[in-house]
Formats: structure tokens, sequence, C-alpha cells
């Protein structure tokens, strides 16, 4: 009856099994704990972590197996608090049976003794993966990819084949996809694993292999390769080294976690960040990701400022234009960011050539022409009536300063359209992320442009032209 309880609970989910959790762990009975914990999955028992004491948790990681335990770590936000409680030993036990990527994580999470203390009690296998993974950049992909894949020579028979896949699977469980090597231990393609499990004894091995099969170099940029790599739909993906020998594999879960990474990092450029920043992060570490950025902008800032105030005359004789200044800069830098963010999307997802890079700009002018005609239009007409009944000028003078308003927005707009287009296809073309043209920088440039061309439109046709 208890286990039907504690199965329907579970089946429930959310607050109520995490509460049945929590009760069954508080009740000090350790034979029936074991029995207890099957019927909870290991991100529950880790969800619920924090919540209990030291004591408790203890008693979990007793009572489940090193897999299990694995499991738990690997689903922690945190592992620092935790990884106190228990002694070294069991500490580097839990690792050798965490992914490797994990055990990375964890390890680089801990103070620097606690970590050569732990490290030192791992196999000397698991310490050349972890040495192989961190000899790579955060931004390469060989520092996203596993050990925990099967590997066979060509050379085999069936019957070898099978016997090898046997012994390497009770230490790498990602048997899906069988990875072969040539004589000279160079990948040479793949093998699916229920054909091997079907085939006859007496079959070549040779005719179940898949020679054509995607991968990547270890040493490729993950932003380079990643569009790539989510378009193949396979269980895992070998990463090779540049003379082809199998290095690791990436799977499913690393791409997403990698494009997850990649997203986060691109959208903190466009808000004008260096990094992604944390909830818990230290202030002084999320002053110095947003200060560079600000600092830049800051200057930028001074420029249109100056160049504002080199139209100090134009503003004194036609003063009712200042009014107007917001919405010409607001509109110009709205089309900039819009701009932006289809090229650095189309950019990110699609291999441009010199052709596809022209129609994208022509494509943008073209949106940015058309829809500055009708808002400026639109612009000039609700203006122009605006300084006439409210401000009391007259109709001439009032459509005057509406129509430099609107012509000024339209080619604002316009030009805030190839502004956007331009900046990240150039940037991507000398290899710099194109994200780095973030929105504020963006916009800050085009608030310099919208300044030069609406004060610059006043100065010609309301002051020297009209001599108002």
């Amino acid at each position: 009856m208890k286990k039907k309880l504690l199965k329907d609970l579970r089946r429930s989910g959310g607050k109520e099994s995490r509460d049945l959790l929590i009760r069954v762990v508080s009740e000090d009975n350790d034979r029936t704990l074991k029995e207890d914990l099957k019927n909870f999955h290991a991100s529950e028992i880790a969800d619920v972590f924090e919540y209990l004491n030291t004591h408790d948790r203890r008693r979990i990681l007793r009572a489940v197996d090193l897999d299990t335990a694995a499991e738990i770590f690997s689903f922690l936000e945190e592992f620092d608090p935790y990884i106190h409680e228990i002694d070294n030993q069991k500490a580097a036990d839990i690792l050798e049976n965490m992914d490797i990527g994990d055990a990375i994580d964890l390890l680089q999470e801990l103070e620097p003794q606690k970590r050569a203390q732990i490290a030192a009690l791992l196999s000397d296998d698991t310490r050349t993966d972890i040495r192989e993974i961190c000899s790579y950049d955060e931004e390469e992909i060989g520092r996203r990819m596993t050990t925990n894949y099967v590997c066979i020579s060509r050379t085999f028979s069936i019957k070898q084949a099978m016997r090898s896949l046997i012994a390497q699977a009770s230490e790498n469980d990602n048997i899906s996809n069988i990875y072969v090597e040539d004589e000279e231990g160079r990948f040479y393609g793949v093998i699916d694993l229920p054909k091997l499990i079907i085939a006859r004894a007496e079959s070549d091995l040779e005719e179940l292999i898949q020679t054509s099969y995607p991968f990547v170099f270890a040493d490729e940029k993950i932003g380079d390769c990643i569009e790539d790599l989510k378009k193949y739909e396979e269980d895992s993906i070998p990463v090779l080294s540049r003379a082809f020998e199998i290095e690791g594999v990436i799977t499913p879960y690393d791409i997403i976690e990698a494009s997850e990474d990649e997203m986060g990092e691109d959208y903190a450029k466009f808000a004008g960040l260096t990094e992604e920043e944390e909830l818990n992060e230290n202030i002084l570490h999320s002053l110095r990701k947003r200060l560079p950025w600000l600092t830049i902008l800051l200057f930028l800032g001074t420029c249109v400022s100056v160049v504002a105030g080199l139209f100090e005359g134009v503003v004194a004789q036609v003063t009712l234009i200042v009014s107007f200044q917001s919405l010409i800069l607001g509109m110009s830098g709205n089309v900039g960011t819009q701009s932006l963010a289809v090229t650095i999307r189309t950019i990110t997802e699609e291999d441009l050539d010199g052709m596809d890079r022209m129609r994208l700009i022509l494509k943008e002018l073209s949106i940015g022409l058309l829809n500055g005609i009708i808002l400026g239009s639109i612009s000039c007409l609700v203006l122009g009536m605006f300084i006439w009944k409210i401000k009391h000028y007259t109709f001439i003078d009032a459509f005057a300063i509406s129509g430099c308003a609107g012509i000024a927005l339209m080619a604002a707009m316009f030009v805030s359209g190839f502004i956007g287009t331009i900046v990240p296809l150039f940037f991507n073309k000398i290899n710099i992320d194109p994200a780095v043209a973030s929105g504020p920088f963006i916009t800050t440039i085009n608030d310099l442009v919208g300044v030069v061309i609406y004060y610059g439109l006043a100065w010609i046709l309301l002051v020297n032209w009209m001599g108002m």
C-alpha cells in the first residue's frame, strides 16, 4: 500500500511529490529508505536537497547506488555546499560515475585545495579525460564533448564486435551508435546498434558501417558549427582531432546546452553586456561585465551631444524643433534594432554568399524606406495639425516644421535600416561575432545619424530656405 501511495503521488508531480519525498527521508528508517527512493527520479531527489539537513542528505547518498548518486549531483544547481558533506573518497567515486562534463563542472566549483584532494583519488583514465577536455577553450566544441562512447575496429568480425560492445558497455552507456576506427586509428564510420544485434555471425562487418556520417573537429568554435549540429537527428556525433582520430562525442543534450549558452551570450551582447550574468553573482563581477560597453556608449553618447550642440543656432531660431527630436531618434533606433535582429538571425541560421548579402541589404533598405515614407507622412500630417491648431503657428510655418520632421524621419529610418544591416554583416565578414553590434550600440550610432539628419535638414530647409 505504501509503495502504491508513493507511486501515485510521484505521478502527480510538483509540490506533493517533493513534500512526500521530504517526509520519506525524514522518517528515521534506513531499512525502507532504499526501496522508497526507487520510486523517485534522481532529479526529484536533487530538488529536495536544499530542504534537508546534512544528516538526511548523507542517508540518501548511503541508500542509493553510485550511479544514482552521480545523477543526483548532476541535477544539482550548486555542488559546493553538498560535496563538503561527504568524504573525499565518496566524492571521487561519485565523480567517476558522472558524465565527464558534469564532473568537470563540479571540480571547477571547488576551492583549489579540495579540488586537488578529490582529483588525486580519481582513476588515471578519468584524470586523462578531464585533462583532454579542459585542454580546449571554452568556445571550442571539444569542451562540450563527452568520452562516453563505444568504439571498435573495422577489422573485427561480427562476434568480435559484439564482445567488444558488451565489454565497453559496462563503462559507457551511450551505445546506440557504435563508432568504428580504421587500422590507423582514424574515424571510419558508424554502426547502428540494432543492425549489429540482428546481424548474422557470418556477415561482414563492413556491410553494417555507415561511412558517410557527420562529424565536427574538436577545435571548431561552437558558434561556427552549432547550427550545422542542430540539423542532424543523430543520437551522438563524433568529435575528431585534425588527424581524424575520435576524441569524444557530442550528444543532443550537449548540443541543446551549447545552443542555449550561445543564445544567452548573444542576448547578453545584444543587451550591451560583455558576458551573461547570474542571479547570485557578485556585484563587482556584474559591474565588470556591464561597465566596458557602458563606457563605450558614454563616449558615443557624448558625441551625440556634441553634434547636437553644433546646431545650437538652429535651435535658437526654431526652438520648437527640439520637441520632436525624441520622435526622430526613437523611431530611427527602433528601425535599426529591428534590422539588426533580422540580420543577426539570418547570419546565424544561413550560409550567406555575396548575392545573399546584397539581397538582405536591399530588402532592409526597401523596408526602411517604405516604413519611413508611411510614418513620415503620418507624422507630417499629425505634427502639422498640432503646431497649427495647438501652438498657433501659421499654416505654412506649421507644415514647414512638420514637413522637416517628416522628411528627417523618413531619411533617418532609411539610413538606420542600412546601418542595422551593414554593421553586423561587416563584423561577420571580418570574423567578429555580429552580436557585438548590440542594441545599445546600434541605437547610439543611429542617434548620432538622426541628430545630423534632423538638425541638418532644419538648418537647410527652415533657417536658410524658409528664413524662420
